[in-house]
């Protein structure tokens, strides 16, 4: 909390907004819009939030993608400290029958490197789990979003379909691990890199805001396996994100152009 604490004041000069969104009690179902590659910075600053504004007692676990355990065992172990457990059905499943709340990022690696040029659009790449979680849990759903992580290292490009096609002529994968994205780009520490490798965040101001919860007409388990209502329900919380974020992103410009000479 401390080396956060810094980095949230000092380094990324955080601006943050609707906390007053969340609910007294209950479990609940962050699901989050994130950016800046494998560190994702506007990440530990939502935990740095939370966790100052709620302590330890009530708990949040964040699903995270499987493959970190894999390629980084190291990372992955100081994340499960955090509260990161293995995105999985029944991992999750666990966390809400206990009545704790779940922090999910669908867009996983392909939103997180998702191309610079692309950085003011929400990239769920269709994925709908975390619906399915919170139609058949009848649980509120509360957005969270950000701006300016984006900048923090640039994403050139996605190579990622070029090389898959070459690992179907018989190319194998790196460690025999399947990357899901191989981004191209520039940043701290290595300059040019390739992959999704680790980086050091470049100090750019973040922005982040909590929005209103969304619920949902039906709920149950039949509900939750009504792919038409499933569908409809993804593109309701993806435009509900996108003109939060595209209002966040006004926001930012505009208190960049308002502020002071040398003030951050």
């Amino acid at each position: 909390m401390p080396l956060w604490s810094w980095l949230y004041h000092h380094y990324f000069h955080v601006a943050t907004g609707g906390w007053e969104h969340v609910p007294a009690s209950g479990p609940l179902l962050f699901v989050g819009s994130h950016n800046g590659g494998l560190a994702a910075p506007d990440l530990p600053m939502v935990l740095f939030d939370w966790f100052r504004r709620f302590g330890l007692e009530r708990r949040v676990y964040g699903l995270a993608h499987p493959k970190l355990w894999q390629a980084y065992p190291a990372l992955a172990a100081m994340a499960a400290r955090l509260g990161a457990v293995p995105s999985h059905p029944r991992q999750a499943m666990a966390v809400l029958d206990r009545g704790h709340s779940l922090l999910v990022y669908p867009g996983g690696a392909q939103e997180a490197f998702r191309p610079h040029r692309q950085r003011s659009r929400i990239h769920f790449a269709g994925r709908t789990g975390f619906l399915r979680l919170a139609i058949w849990y009848d649980l509120p759903l509360v957005p969270l979003i950000s701006w300016g992580s984006h900048d923090t290292l640039f994403v050139i490009d996605d190579l990622y379909p070029l090389v898959h096609r070459l690992h179907e002529r018989g190319m194998p994968w790196p460690f025999g691990i399947d990357p899901e994205v191989l981004p191209l780009w520039l940043g701290l520490p290595w300059g040019l890199a390739l992959g999704p490798v680790p980086n050091l965040p470049l100090p750019v101001k973040i922005h982040t805001r909590v929005c209103a919860p969304i619920r949902f007409e039906r709920h149950g388990h039949a509900a939750s396996c009504d792919r038409v209502y499933v569908r409809a329900c993804y593109r309701q919380v993806v435009a509900t994100m996108q003109a939060a974020l595209d209002q966040l992103r006004r926001d930012a410009e505009l208190l960049g152009r308002t502020a002071e000479p040398g003030e951050p």
